[in-house]
């Protein structure tokens, strides 16, 4: 039995027709497709008031969703504490194991525990948001609208507890006054340098 020609029998062969003519040779119908799409969209770019594809960064950012995921930020009660716990939920999600929590007890009876360390490693981060989930106490938020984190130092990405603070509620009644500050930087942050950039 000719297993080759049992297997051509049952198999359909489509020929292809390669002669080509003088006119796809030069690839002009390809070089004038291609032409066309620049023009069109050169003429929406220049012309067009909306559905504009190229902006002007940095002058002109990019309009982002409200539920897009950027930059961490701790937040604030109105007392001017900050509003973690130190539960260690948001470590314990962290799938990427990006957040690194040390607590310690206050003088001040009314707050259990606080953070002595609160970092997260913006590298390692996946920014999936389970931390934000995880949170009892509302006190981490990924709603910065901080998506462009560009630094030449891999330290930089290194965000400490006082570098996570929250900027937009920040006035002379909460300015983390009641939080203990670590004593040296290497007690902040033990694995890295933990700088803002300049």
């Amino acid at each position: 039995m000719d297993i080759g020609g049992a297997l051509k029998a049952e198999l359909k062969v489509k020929v292809v027709d390669r002669t080509r003519g003088f006119t796809e040779a030069l690839y002009l119908p390809a070089i004038l497709a291609g032409l066309r799409i620049t023009v069109r969209h050169f003429i929406r770019n220049m012309f067009g008031k909306r559905d504009v594809v190229t902006i002007s960064y940095p002058e002109e950012q990019r309009r982002i969703s409200p539920r897009y995921r950027g930059r961490h930020r701790l937040t604030v009660r109105e007392d001017g504490f900050i509003k973690c716990v130190a539960c260690y939920m948001c470590e314990e999600i962290c799938p990427a194991n990006c957040i690194h929590i040390e607590s310690g007890e206050m003088e001040d009876k009314s707050v259990e525990k606080y953070p002595v360390v609160f970092d997260i490693d913006e590298l390692r981060c996946v920014f999936c948001g389970l931390c934000v989930e995880a949170c009892p106490k509302d006190a981490i938020r990924m709603d910065t609208g901080i998506i462009a984190m560009a630094y030449t130092d891999r330290d930089r990405f290194d965000f400490t507890r006082d570098l996570l603070r929250d900027p937009y509620h920040e006035n002379e009644k909460t300015k983390f006054r009641s939080v203990p500050s670590p004593a040296t930087e290497a007690e902040a942050l033990p694995h890295s340098e933990g700088k803002l950039a300049e």
